[in-house]
């Protein structure tokens, strides 16, 4: 059976740079960052002691009134995966939801629709669960009184907030949001998470398993669990002094990346479903491919064998060869370790047409989403097609002599942008790239 064709028709994000696509995209052309001192917690005493967080955001804004008793104890990344895909919903012209009062040729049915998330743990009931360890300490025994720990615990820790802790709560959220009876699927591939949904959606459409998916990813790790877990890696920049200057993909003097937090959403659909509902298309995804190294948990393959499978992988799901790409949105998070790899992915695929192909990062201004990284780097590159206009890697002052691809460095430039390729690779030697490209009918 021949593979359907998958489009594009809505997108929403919740970003540090801003809560909806536009003011997103329009914050990166200007060169903006989204970084500054993290006021979430007290962060002085951490060796990083910023992030890219959202801010001044109420989720239960843009909910239906008679539904936000719902969702208004939803955790902090539920949230964020609400507001982008009620975005991504209403640009795509879906109905409210498919609850069965709708019906008609053009609109699909509830058990045809689906939920595909990247998305990490939820938010910890950190502060009770620090209460309860400290009233369980055992000072003569030097350990916790566990019998003591879990009253305290039962007593105080919120049950919903426990809840909200396992992955699958930001798809539960939207599937009881839309009335979407079709599957409801998370994946939890750490910074290649959202790609990931975004290409395992393309297949259930592909397969006829579905005709619209509302894939993406969600995340938000700025606490201090979360901190302390990146700084002990050593993988997160301590440019205390200049937080808007501290991610610096490609840069001689990158020293970690920035932790960020939000959400991205998208809609996919099959091409005869959105010519049915006359719905606007915005590009058309057309490869992918997903890799493991298979190599250390923590460090991608010194031959970068995983990313170049995955991205050999997209390039023939696609049906292109190596001339065919316009730009390449990386994965660019600002570690030694990642640029370097990836810079080697490129050329070790692309051969000498690699130094013909711009490639950038716009974590330089977002800083890491983690899993939702994917997602809105997939929306930048949507954009980048449709005005024909690439995203710049700022702070990249002192280029790495061992570095030499064409970074766009500090300043977008307009450009043919009909092919763009984005690489996401993660924690545990994830890799998975996607290919989408201009509309053409």
């Amino acid at each position: 059976m021949e593979c359907r064709r998958v489009v594009i028709t809505g997108m929403g994000v919740v970003t540090p740079l801003g809560a909806d696509v536009e003011q997103m995209w329009q914050s990166i052309l200007a060169g903006n960052s989204g970084v500054a001192k993290t006021d979430l917690f007290d962060a002085s005493t951490f060796p990083t002691q910023f992030s890219g967080q959202v801010r001044d955001y109420d989720p239960m804004a843009a909910v239906p009134a008679e539904v936000v008793e719902s969702h208004r104890l939803s955790g902090r990344n539920s949230g964020f995966m609400i507001g982008a895909a009620l975005q991504a919903w209403r640009q795509a012209g879906l109905p409210d939801n498919l609850d069965g009062q709708n019906s008609g040729p053009s609109v699909p049915a509830a058990d045809r629709v689906g939920i595909y998330l990247g998305a990490g743990e939820g938010p910890l009931d950190f502060e009770q669960f620090i209460a309860a360890l400290v009233e369980g300490w055992d000072s003569e025994a030097k350990d916790v009184n566990w019998s003591k720990w879990s009253q305290v615990a039962l007593s105080r820790m919120d049950k919903v907030r426990e809840l909200e802790q396992e992955p699958n709560m930001p798809g539960a959220h939207l599937s009881q949001l839309f009335k979407l009876r079709g599957p409801c699927l998370s994946c939890l591939t750490a910074c290649a998470a959202s790609t990931q949904a975004i290409g395992q959606a393309l297949e259930l459409i592909r397969n006829g398993d579905a005709d619209v998916m509302l894939a993406g990813g969600t995340h938000s790790m700025i606490h201090p669990l979360g901190l302390t877990g990146f700084n002990r890696l050593t993988a997160l920049s301590t440019r205390n002094d200049n937080p808007k200057g501290a991610s610096r993909p490609f840069e001689r003097d990158r020293d970690g990346f920035v932790l960020s937090e939000g959400a991205g959403a998208v809609i996919l659909e099959s091409l005869e479903s959105a010519q049915a509902r006359g719905a606007k298309i915005l590009a058309e995804i057309v490869g992918y491919g997903s890799t493991a190294d298979a190599f250390r948990i923590t460090d991608q393959h010194e031959e970068g064998r995983g990313g170049i499978s995955a991205v050999k992988l997209a390039l023939a799901d696609a049906g292109m060869g190596l001339t065919d790409i316009d730009y390449i949105s990386s994965h660019g998070t600002g570690t030694r370790e990642n640029d370097s790899i990836e810079t080697l992915v490129i050329k070790a695929v692309f051969g000498g047409q690699a130094y013909k192909i711009p490639v950038s990062s716009v974590k330089s201004m977002l800083g890491h989403l983690i899993a939702a990284a994917g997602v809105v780097e997939f929306i930048t590159c949507v954009l980048a097609i449709r005005d024909q206009i690439l995203p710049q890697t700022i702070n990249l002052e002192n280029p790495d002599p061992e570095l030499d691809l064409d970074y766009v460095p500090n300043v977008p430039r307009k450009a043919k942008v009909d092919v763009v390729m984005s690489n996401s690779f993660g924690f545990g030697g994830q890799n998975n790239t996607v290919i989408l490209q201009k509309y053409a009918g």
